[in-house]
């Protein structure tokens, strides 16, 4: 490994890592937050539904912008947004405004949504040049980010720390961390020559009619759901559905991203010896146990363990299929950002549907949208086999 690269390894990993600890700090902080505007459970879900917006414009968008810029200026663009939602979504909450909040978090899913399609198309090209599975460990740097981020918003809680105070203070940590890994991301990755602009050429064409690259995003699309789910709505289901103190909801939302973090960390080396495919079966189906448990299982002690099964059953699915996604075929920027185009599907009709269906059925009970998802995930795994997979899987001609 040369040194620019492990430069910008190091770079994907700060900078998976900043918004990780930036959302943590939010979820973390949704109950007082909801307390605060004095908000309902539908009413969270439309809130809620600002984050969706924003990274559904920011993902709309994100390929074009990367295919004319260049990843490094959407990434830095992006971890910017990130770190002005949290400020806003802050004062928001502080003022109790319900607006505010939503403006804020559109601002926060706006940055996310371009910038991390963007950090996975350098992520891949990162993983490429160094010839094996990495993308699960970036991911891990984010589930870190995470968990740092709920230890801090569980103990803030418990002390009834000032919501908009914690959410400033993590935006300027967020915004140095930037500032000083951003110039180790080279400028032209992800960018399109004039030449390739004006002719888009039947590779590019193919890449949106591409079924196996449809499947791999029905996978991201199953398992981010999974994920983001826990990420807007685990506190809540463990106090309202579970009957958890806030604290207590927000340190099994700890619990959960440590679980991710974990599986992330490690993950990596059950891709490269059993492939990726098995690894993202094996995935769904322990994320499936682990919401089933939480559904149907009365008991807080089942549920805090079963939010370890959730979070290690969500760590693979998006590094591993985007890293599928890449992989599938020529033009890999254009299949990362299609693949993350649609996984991030779930984060637009996630929080409103079970914000809807919670309000109806309970929070626990609307989780069976989301396990019916994971479960049919199983089924589109095979499409994530890599080139050499395929190669082996074939049958010797003699």
């Amino acid at each position: 490994m040369t040194a620019d690269l492990a430069r910008r390894r190091t770079a994907v990993f700060v900078l998976f890592f900043a918004p990780g600890l930036t959302i943590s700090s939010w979820v973390t902080r949704t109950p007082d937050v909801r307390d605060l505007l004095g908000a309902s459970t539908a009413q969270m879900g439309l809130i809620l539904f600002g984050l969706s917006v924003g990274s559904m414009i920011g993902i709309l968008f994100s390929g074009a912008l990367v295919a004319r810029w260049g990843a490094r200026l959407v990434v830095l663009a992006g971890t910017s947004a990130i770190a002005a939602g949290a400020v806003v979504v802050g004062a928001g909450a502080g003022t109790g405004s319900g607006p505010a909040v939503a403006v804020g978090l559109g601002l926060f899913g706006l940055g996310m949504g371009g910038g991390e399609v963007a950090l996975n198309v350098e992520g891949a090209e990162v993983e490429r040049l160094l010839g094996r599975s990495t993308l699960p460990a970036m991911h891990g740097f984010f589930s870190l980010g995470t968990v740092l981020g709920a230890v801090a918003g569980m103990c803030l809680t418990a002390v009834g720390f000032p919501v908009a105070v914690h959410l400033t203070v993590v935006a300027a940590v967020v915004l140095a961390a930037l500032a000083s890994v951003i110039r180790s991301v080279p400028v032209d990755v992800g960018r399109r020559s004039a030449a390739e602009s004006r002719e888009p050429g039947p590779a590019r064409t193919a890449v949106w009619k591409d079924p196996a690259l449809l499947l791999i995003g029905c996978v991201i699309l199953a398992l981010a759901m999974a994920e983001g789910t826990a990420n807007d709505w685990l506190p809540l289901v463990m106090v309202d559905g579970h009957g958890f103190d806030a604290a207590l909801g927000s340190a099994v939302y700890a619990v959960f991203a440590a679980a991710m973090a974990l599986g992330r960390f490690v993950g990596g080396r059950f891709v490269d010896r059993f492939g990726r495919a098995a690894a993202l079966c094996g995935s769904a189906l322990v994320g499936a146990a682990g919401l089933a448990l939480v559904i149907f299982v009365d008991n807080q002690a089942v549920a805090a363990g079963a939010a370890v099964l959730w979070g290690l059953g969500a760590s693979l699915g998006f590094p591993v299929a985007l890293s599928a996604a890449g992989d599938s075929g020529a033009d890999s920027a254009a299949r990362v950002s299609l693949a993350a185009t649609v996984g991030y599907v779930a984060f637009l009709v996630g929080p409103p549907s079970l914000g809807y269906l919670g309000e109806h059925f309970g929070l626990r009970h609307a989780l069976i949208l989301v396990l019916v998802l994971v479960v049919a995930a199983v089924f589109a795994t095979p499409a994530a086999r890599s080139p050499r997979e395929v190669r082996d899987a074939e049958p010797v001609r003699g």
